[in-house]
C-alpha cells in the first residue's frame, strides 16, 4: 500500500513566500521583489525558494498574477457577439445543436425587445428612417459590450452610449425637414 505525504510545509513556506513577494510587489514595485528581500521577508531559506520557484522571474511573474484580477465572466451579450463563429472554439458541446441555437435565439429575442417597443413606435416612425434593426443594434449596442467583455477600468460608459446614439441617429434620424412635414401631415394641415 502506498502512502500519500500530506506533510503542509510545503504549501505554507510557498504561501509565505507569495505574501512576501506580493508585499514587496505592491511597496515598491518590481524591482523591490528580490531573492533575498523575499526569503528574509517570509522568513524561509532560498533553497526552499527554488524548490517552489526556478527563477526569481518566475516568482515575480506568480505575484503579478496574484495581484492581476480575474477577468469577470463573460455575459449572454458576450457570448452572443460570438455570433456563428461559436462553433470553431473547442468545446466538448455540439454548439450546432438545436438546444445551443434555442438559447441563442431566446438571448436575441430578449436583448432586442426593447430596441423593437421603440422602433415600433410612432414616434419612431415620424422621426427616423426604416431601420436596419441589426445595423442599429450593433452601432447601439457594440459599444458597450465591447466595453462589458474589455474589462477596461477607464472605460466611460456614459460617454460611448451618447457618441454611439449620435452615431446611430446619424445612419437613421429623418432629416428635420421630414420631420416636420411628417407631423403636419399626420396633424391634417
Amino acid at each position: 500500500m502506498t502512502t500519500v505525504s500530506s506533510d503542509p510545509r510545503p504549501a505554507r513556506s510557498r504561501a509565505r513566500l507569495l505574501d512576501a513577494a506580493t508585499a514587496l510587489l505592491r511597496s515598491g514595485g518590481p524591482s523591490a521583489v528580490t531573492i533575498d528581500a523575499v526569503t528574509r521577508s517570509a522568513n524561509v531559506a532560498r533553497a526552499t525558494l527554488y524548490r517552489h520557484f526556478s527563477s526569481g522571474n518566475d516568482l515575480l511573474a506568480a505575484a503579478f498574477m496574484i495581484l492581476i484580477p480575474p477577468a469577470p465572466m463573460p455575459s449572454a451579450m458576450a457570448w452572443l457577439s460570438l455570433g456563428p463563429d461559436i462553433g470553431q472554439l473547442p468545446d466538448r458541446h455540439e454548439v450546432g445543436s438545436l438546444q445551443m441555437r434555442s438559447l441563442r435565439e431566446r438571448l436575441a429575442e430578449q436583448y432586442s425587445a426593447p430596441f423593437d417597443a421603440i422602433f415600433d413606435s410612432p414616434q419612431a416612425a415620424a422621426e427616423l428612417k426604416p431601420v436596419d434593426r441589426s445595423m442599429a443594434f450593433a452601432l447601439l449596442i457594440g459599444p458597450l459590450a465591447f466595453g462589458r467583455i474589455s474589462t477596461l477600468a477607464d472605460f466611460d460608459y456614459q460617454a460611448v452610449a451618447v457618441a454611439a446614439v449620435d452615431g446611430f441617429l446619424k445612419c437613421f434620424a429623418k432629416d428635420p425637414s421630414e420631420i416636420t412635414s411628417a407631423s403636419s401631415e399626420s396633424a391634417g394641415v
